[in-house]
């Protein structure tokens, strides 16, 4: 037969494409207050809102007849099966997350989970960093997950240190300029 009628099943595909980042052996998905209440209200819109809708919108184009051919009929199943693949995750990841708040470490100075450090390169250039959890931390907001190596280097560092930092072109010190937590609210 030929490979043109054979059916390429992709459902491995999306389930690798969303699974859940890995965490280190033995270790908590760590998270905020923040972060834990944004992922918990993306699920309870997934679940109040959205899935509704598509069901009502699937439950509509099936009764209309012929579905091999009806746009709103197989769009809407795969929409479904995001949707659910999307509770899925969330919901796992929810159920093993550890809520930490970082405003416990507010006047600190060694970096714990949720500190927003200030560190310089060896060039002298500043950067800085917020370490979150896996599920929350966006790179584009200079945010950076806890697991990372710029995040472990850091980890347990106190401002005026020089830590080492392992990088593709090689380890780099860098100095630990300024550290600081959210206050509590």
């Amino acid at each position: 037969m030929s490979k043109a009628f054979t059916r390429e099943d992709t459902s491995d595909a999306d389930e690798e494409e969303l699974a859940p980042a890995a965490l280190p052996t033995g270790t908590r998905n760590y998270m905020t207050p923040a972060g834990y209440a944004r992922l918990r209200a993306e699920l309870m819109q997934l679940i109040d809102e959205e899935r509704p809708r598509v069901v009502e919108v699937v439950h509509w184009a099936a009764s209309n007849g012929d579905r091999s051919e009806n746009g709103d009929y197989l769009y809407g199943k795969k929409r479904l099966r995001e949707i659910d693949r999307r509770i899925r995750f969330l919901t796992k990841r929810l159920e093993v997350a550890e809520v930490t708040d970082p405003s416990v470490h507010h006047g600190r100075d060694q970096v714990f989970f949720g500190a927003t450090v200030r560190y310089a390169d060896p060039q002298g250039q500043e950067r800085c960093v917020t370490i979150l959890g896996i599920d929350e931390a966006d790179s584009s907001q200079g945010q950076v997950s806890w697991i990372s190596p710029i995040a472990r280097a850091l980890l347990k560092a106190r401002e005026g240190d020089v830590v080492r930092l392992q990088t593709p072109a090689g380890p780099q010190e860098i100095e630990v300029l300024d550290v600081s937590y959210p206050a509590p609210g």
